[in-house]
């Protein structure tokens, strides 16, 4: 049970049956009166967002949330399915809960699939995956300017600046959290 002097960024609370994750969050104390806690909370399941104020001594229940390690097997229609690589049980998450992730997920890729209740409501990547470059540029010699980059296509279709002299067919790494190239993967 939380109390709302509980409230910060990044709490994870149950409202009406439902996981909201504390978005942003501000106290104020008045001259006179209760402080307030005012917050922007973000619903887990449907990703609806509101603004809400709390006085002190309000209490909120913990989301009854758990993790699991899952791979990602495949793409069936608009779901994707992912199956726990202890129990062997599968569970399938919509493009709406999978969202900016499907740009980075290929196909045995190990990712927290995030539950609530017992139902799967959302993911996150590792902080790193290694793709292939399907489709880019060649790189002109003497094209060396500082700073210059080039579109390139992953094999999950994502596109992405690489530096020049990153070519296609070569495995890169790319940093999920900004979706950013970070290195070449020798392999």
């Amino acid at each position: 049970m939380y109390e709302s002097s509980d409230l910060k960024k990044g709490l994870k609370i149950e409202i009406d049956g439902d996981p909201y994750v504390v978005v942003q969050f501000s106290f104020v104390k008045p001259g006179k009166g209760q402080a307030l806690y005012k917050c922007r909370l973000k619903n887990m399941v449907t990703g609806s967002q509101f603004d809400r104020t709390y006085r002190s001594g309000e209490k909120f229940n913990e989301a009854n949330l758990e993790e699991h390690e899952m791979e990602y097997l495949y793409l069936e229609g608009t779901n994707y399915c992912f199956m726990n690589t202890s129990t062997y049980t599968q569970e399938f998450l919509t493009e709406d809960q999978v969202g900016e992730a499907k740009n980075l997920l290929k196909e045995n890729t190990v990712c927290s699939i995030l539950f609530f209740d017992g139902r799967a409501i959302g993911l996150s990547l590792p902080n790193f995956v290694d793709l292939r470059i399907v489709k880019s540029e060649p790189w002109a010699k003497g094209d060396t300017a500082a700073g210059s980059t080039k579109p390139a296509t992953l094999e999950t279709g994502y596109v992405l600046q690489v530096p020049p002299f990153v070519e296609e067919g070569e495995l890169i790494r790319i940093d999920t959290r900004t979706g950013a190239y970070v290195e070449r993967v020798k392999g």
